[in-house]
C-alpha cells in the first residue's frame, strides 16, 4: 500500500435492521472513528419497509456523527477517504424503471408472503429459494398481477441501491447477490440454467425483460466497483467536505461483513450473527446431499459456498421486554443507563435453571420459516408449575433467541454432519461478556468463540473488505482469506466457551417443550389478525 493510502482512512457503512453505522479504520484494520444513527422498520399495508428518503437521512446522520468525532479527535474535517464500501440487509424487492424512478415500497427481509412464489421456484430449480430472496419477490408479484413489473429495469437489494447512488454503478458483491438468486461458484456468478428457467416464466408471463438484464452485476471481493463520484459524495456528505475519488469496494450483504469481521470466509469456518435477526453461516467443502427448506444456499464475498439457516427475529422481543423492565427500575426511583441494564439481565440469566424453569417463549414478530411459521405473534407460555423468576425469565429470553437457529444448525451439524474448525459469534447478543456465548454454544454444542473485534460488527467488516479492495487496486494482493489472516487477524485477541453440560441438557429440555407449542403459536397468530 501507496504511503499516501496509508494516510488516508478507509469507510465502512452499514444499514442494519435498527441501526445505520459508519466506521473509519487505518490501514491495519483499526477502528479511528465511528458515528451511527438509530432507524426502525415501519408495518405499512402489511408489508415491512423501510422509506427511501429515511434511508438517505439514516446514512447522512450517521456520516455526520462519525465526521465530528473525526474533527474532535484530529482537529481536521474529514475531507477523504481511500476507500468506501457499503453493505446493508441482504434480500429483499427494490424495484426502478429505465428512469430509476421506484416501482414500489421496499419488501425488507422481515416479509413472509411470498410462500407461494418460493415454492414454485425451489421445485422448478431443485434448488431451496428462501422467501425473502429477491427472485422469490419478484415472482410472487408477477403471480399477484401487480402492474409495476412489467416497467422493472433493475431490482436490487439496499446496499446495491445505495452504491448505485454513490458511484452510478449497478453492480452487487457476490455475496449479497447470492440473495438475490442462486450462484454459481465456478463461475462466481447467477447461475445460467436457472436464468433460462426463470426466463421461460418471464416469456410466459409476457414481459419485456430477461431477469440477467435487470439484476445488478456481480463482483468478488476485492474487484472494480467504481469510483465514489462528486453526486455520490454530495448524497453522503450534504455540507460539501467530502471529496469524490474513493475507490469502491462491491456492496455486500450483512452476512458476507459478518464473515470478514469474524475470519470466517475459508472452508470449515462458520459465524453466528446475532441481532434483530440471527443467522449462522457455515462455509462448505463439499455441497449438501439434498436440498432443505430450512437452510439457504449463499456464498461468501469471494464466492466459496454457504450454507446459511437465517431466523427473522432473535432480539427484538428480548429488547421489547427490556425496556419495559427498565421503566419499572426508574419508576422505583433507579434509573440504570442502557448498557447497565442489558448486563444486569444478562447476568440474571446465568443464575436461572438450565431449563428456565419450565418457561416456553416465542419471540416471533414475524413469520419463521424453519420453525414452519408463516406469522407471528411474541407468546410467554407455561404450565401452573412452572418457576417464574427473573433469571429464569431472562434465560427464556436469551432461550428463544436462539431456538430456531438450534432447528437449523442440527441439520448441518448432525444430518449432514458439517464440519466447522471454529464457530465465531458477534452482533448485540454478545456485546455483554461470556452469556451468549456460554450460552449458545450449550445450545448448539459447539464452541462458539467470540473476538474482541466483536462489538465492531458488520461495519467493520465492509471497512476490512473496502481495505482489501484498495490493497487489490494497487496488485499482488494474496487470497481474502489469506490477507484477514495475515493482515488482520494474526494478532487478534479473543475468547472460546466450550459447552457445558448443564446447558446443553436444559436447552434440549426447553428445545423440546418450545417445539411441542409450536402449534400454540400458530394458534395466537391466527387469532390476533
Amino acid at each position: 500500500m501507496n504511503d499516501e493510502n496509508r494516510e488516508t482512512p478507509v469507510l465502512g457503512i452499514e444499514l442494519g435492521s435498527t441501526r445505520i453505522k459508519a466506521v473509519l479504520t487505518d490501514a491495519s484494520g483499526r477502528v479511528l472513528a465511528s458515528g451511527s444513527c438509530d432507524w426502525e422498520n415501519r408495518l405499512e399495508d402489511g408489508s415491512w419497509t423501510y422509506h427511501l428518503e429515511d434511508v438517505w437521512a439514516g446514512v447522512q446522520a450517521a456520516w455526520s456523527a462519525l465526521a465530528e468525532t473525526w474533527r474532535a479527535r484530529t482537529g481536521t474535517p474529514l475531507a477523504r477517504v481511500g476507500a468506501l464500501g457499503v453493505s446493508a440487509m441482504m434480500h429483499g424487492y427494490l424495484p426502478f424503471d429505465k428512469e430509476g424512478r421506484q416501482l414500489a415500497p421496499f419488501r425488507t427481509w422481515r416479509n413472509t408472503n411470498t410462500g407461494e412464489a418460493a415454492a414454485a421456484l425451489t421445485a422448478r430449480f431443485g434448488f431451496n429459494i428462501p422467501q425473502r430472496w429477491s427472485v422469490a419477490h419478484l415472482y410472487q408479484a408477477m403471480l399477484n398481477g401487480e402492474g409495476h413489473v412489467k416497467d422493472v429495469a433493475f431490482l436490487t437489494t439496499l446496499a446495491g441501491y445505495v452504491h448505485w447512488q454513490l458511484t452510478g454503478e449497478k453492480v452487487l458483491g457476490v455475496g449479497d447477490a447470492s440473495g438475490m438468486f442462486p450462484i454459481d461458484s465456478d463461475t462466481c456468478d447467477y447461475d445460467e440454467g436457472m436464468l433460462a428457467s426463470f426466463d421461460q416464466l418471464l416469456a410466459e408471463a409476457g414481459l419485456p425483460f430477461t431477469l440477467r438484464g435487470i439484476l445488478p452485476r456481480v463482483l468478488p471481493a476485492g474487484a472494480d466497483a467504481g469510483r465514489l463520484t462528486e453526486a455520490g459524495a454530495r448524497w453522503l456528505d450534504p455540507t460539501g467536505t467530502l471529496q469524490p475519488g474513493a475507490v469502491m469496494a462491491p456492496p455486500e450483504g450483512d452476512a458476507g461483513t459478518g464473515m470478514a469481521a469474524t475470519n470466517a470466509v475459508a472452508a470449515r469456518t462458520g459465524n453466528v450473527s446475532a441481532g434483530t435477526s440471527v443467522f449462522a453461516m457455515a462455509v462448505l467443502e463439499q455441497p449438501l446431499s439434498r436440498v432443505y427448506p430450512e437452510i439457504d444456499l449463499v456464498t461468501t464475498p469471494t464466492g466459496r459456498p454457504v450454507a446459511m439457516v437465517h431466523c427473522n427475529t432473535c432480539t427484538s422481543d428480548l429488547d421489547a421486554w427490556v425496556r419495559l423492565l427498565g421503566q419499572m427500575a426508574e419508576a422505583a426511583g433507579a434509573k440504570l443507563a442502557k448498557p447497565a441494564l442489558y448486563d444486569l439481565f444478562y447476568q440474571k440469566a446465568l443464575e436461572g435453571a438450565p431449563d428456565c424453569g419450565g418457561l416456553v417463549n416465542f419471540n416471533c414478530y414475524s413469520g419463521e420459516p424453519v420453525a414452519g411459521l408463516s406469522d407471528g405473534r411474541p407468546l410467554l407460555t407455561r404450565r401452573p408449575n412452572a418457576h417464574l423468576t427473573l433469571e429464569n425469565f431472562a434465560r427464556v429470553q436469551l432461550y428463544s433467541a436462539m431456538a430456531t437457529l438450534k432447528l437449523g444448525m442440527d441439520i448441518l451439524l448432525e444430518k449432514e454432519q458439517v464440519k466447522l474448525d471454529r464457530l465465531l459469534g458477534h452482533g448485540g447478543l454478545f456485546k455483554t461478556p461470556v452469556v451468549g456465548q456460554r450460552l449458545l454454544a450449550g445450545a448448539l454444542g459447539v464452541p462458539v468463540s467470540v473476538m474482541d473485534t466483536a462489538g465492531e460488527g458488520g461495519p467493520w467488516g465492509m471497512a476490512l473488505l473496502a481495505l482489501y479492495r484498495l490493497r487489490c487496486a494497487e496488485g499482488g494482493a494474496p487470497a481474502l482469506e489469506d490477507w484477514l489472516n495475515e493482515a488482520i487477524f494474526a494478532k487478534a485477541a479473543g475468547s472460546t466457551i466450550a459447552p457445558d453440560a448443564a446447558d446443553r441438557a436444559g436447552f434440549d429440555a426447553f428445545i423440546r417443550d418450545y417445539t411441542a407449542c409450536v402449534p400454540v403459536e400458530k394458534a395466537a397468530a391466527d387469532a390476533l389478525r
